[in-house]
């Protein structure tokens, strides 16, 4: 027979576990978990590529600030969604946040291919100055409609990686199969006689490996990242000058973003402005060592002089330029914004 005695202990045990169970829930419905998915190597370390960095320590941040509200997974080397699915991804809810260079959506949202314009952008300072520009607004506009939102600003510069001879002048990506990385590049890279084949950048190895490319132009950190030195024999450099600026931004879905609470959005963006000196800096260091790494290799490095530049210069404003003019819904007035800061 049952005691009284213990029938009372008894269910003091479970009222007691259903209490503290009662307050735990809450808790733990709180918890957000955001996925990042990103095509560029992981890893730990100061080498590794500073993309993967970024995402890492935006991670870090919001959820120590957010005393875990919000927390992390992240899929690096195109392992959750391939790199030119992640902007519809996050436009239908499948995916969060990604680092992706905007220009891989001009196909679809043609303004984006601003964020890749040959020889628009002259410097990482002009790069980051669109964000408070009208420009940037406008820019940051059109991807809101979309879906997106931007939470890093992040410009690249880059260089040419190649198999048979170094690419400095116009001339010299004649009958070159190469890959430029957007419409526009490619578009300018035509006109310089190059016979173009697009991939994207973590696909540029094998391509070049089996012959489908000769060359290929990325940022300085995927021409590192993606171990191009060992396919490559010559590489042009962004160290003096370079017509490929690239945006990458920190992107989160827009109904990721509505979904958190003001303080939680307020906590976002303040981590996101933080980390665009980590980027700048990250991306000057890589352009030095990028002819660094290559010459130990055995490549041969070469920089873009003034007089290169301005050839190049000249021929991104008759093709590229005066076709996102054309065909562009205020395709010009875009490109007065962007030439307005210096």
């Amino acid at each position: 027979m049952i005691s009284n005695k213990f029938l009372k202990s008894t269910l003091s045990s479970v009222l007691i576990g259903a209490f503290a169970l009662g307050f735990a829930a809450p808790a733990l419905a709180a918890t957000k978990v955001i996925k990042i998915s990103h095509q560029f190597p992981g890893g730990d370390g100061a080498d590794v590529d500073f993309r993967h960095r970024l995402a890492v320590k935006f991670a870090q941040d919001v959820e120590k600030r957010t005393n875990g509200e919000l927390k992390f997974e992240i899929y690096p080397s195109a392992s959750l969604v391939k790199p030119t699915s992640q902007f519809s991804a996050m436009q239908t809810g499948a995916l969060d946040m990604t680092v992706l260079p905007l220009a891989y959506e001009g196909g679809k949202i043609p303004e984006t291919n601003l964020g890749l314009m040959p020889a628009l952008v002259t410097s990482y300072e002009q790069g980051l100055r669109w964000k408070t520009a009208p420009i940037g607004k406008a820019l940051n506009d059109v991807v809101e409609s979309k879906g997106v939102k931007i939470i890093t600003w992040v410009w690249q510069a880059g260089g040419v990686a190649s198999k048979s001879k170094s690419i400095v002048q116009p001339g010299d990506t004649k009958d070159v199969k190469i890959r430029g990385g957007s419409k526009e590049m490619d578009m300018m890279l035509k006109g310089a006689g190059g016979s173009i084949t697009n991939v994207p950048s973590s696909e540029i190895y094998n391509a070049m490996q089996t012959g489908v490319l000769d060359a290929a132009v990325t940022s300085s950190t995927s021409l590192l990242s993606f171990r191009l030195y060992e396919v490559a024999k010559h590489v042009t450099t962004a160290r003096k000058n370079t017509f490929w600026f690239m945006f990458e931004p920190l992107l989160m879905a827009k109904s990721t973003y509505d979904s958190l609470t003001p303080a939680q959005q307020k906590i976002v963006m303040e981590v996101g402005t933080s980390l665009e000196k980590f980027a700048m800096e990250e991306s000057k260091k890589d352009d030095v060592r990028l002819g660094e790494v290559y010459a130990k290799n055995g490549a041969t490095a070469s920089d873009m002089d003034d007089a290169a530049f301005a050839k190049w210069r000249e021929l991104a404003k008759q093709t590229a330029w005066k076709s996102f003019a054309d065909n562009v819904k205020n395709g010009q007035q875009l490109l007065d914004m962007a030439q307005a800061v210096k």
